[in-house]
């Protein structure tokens, strides 16, 4: 595997993490009914910048579904 393609793994996995840790963290304010705080919209904003990210890996085949 070449540095470019480790890095790129590196990435990936780093982008999935935060995906999935800001999924949780925005169900767990949820669970406390603040849905409308500043935490819960950044978070929001984040959840949204880490899909489109894996979506764009997915529609240039660089992601398996």
């Amino acid at each position: 595997m070449t540095k470019r393609e480790e890095n790129f793994e590196k990435m990936l996995a780093f982008v999935q993490q935060k995906y999935a840790d800001t999924v949780s963290r925005m169900e767990e304010l949820k669970a406390a009914d603040k849905t409308k705080s500043a935490t819960f919209r950044q978070l929001m904003g984040d959840k949204l910048m880490y899909q489109n990210m894996l979506t764009l890996y997915k529609l240039y085949g660089l992601l398996e579904e």
